[in-house]
C-alpha cells in the first residue's frame, strides 16, 4: 500500500534525519539539488533558516516546495520539515 505516513511518524523520523542548513547567501540552485538528494535517499530532512531569515523564510520554503515536490511537514520558529516518498 503507497499511504503517506501520518504527521506523528513522520516527525518522529525527523529527530534522526539530516538538518540542511540555509543562511544569508538564500537558496542557490546547489542547495535545491542537495535538499533534491536528500529527500530521495531519506524522504524526511529538516531545513534550519539562519534567524536573519526570518522574514523571507515562508517564500524560501515555498520555492524549495516548488522546485522539489515535496511536502511541508511542520514548521517550528525556523525549522521547517519536509517530506517527499521515494519512487
Amino acid at each position: 500500500m503507497n499511504t503517506i505516513p501520518s504527521k506523528k511518524e513522520l516527525m518522529n523520523r525527523s529527530l534522526n534525519t539530516i538538518t540542511i542548513t540555509v543562511g544569508k547567501s538564500g537558496i542557490k540552485e546547489g542547495v535545491i539539488e542537495e535538499i533534491k538528494r536528500q529527500l530521495k535517499e531519506r524522504e524526511v530532512i529538516k531545513i534550519k533558516f539562519s534567524r536573519a531569515m526570518s522574514t523571507e523564510k515562508k517564500d524560501y520554503i515555498n520555492h524549495i516546495l516548488e522546485k522539489t515536490n515535496a511536502k511541508l511537514v511542520d514548521l517550528r520558529g525556523n525549522v521547517a520539515v519536509l517530506f517527499k516518498r521515494k519512487r
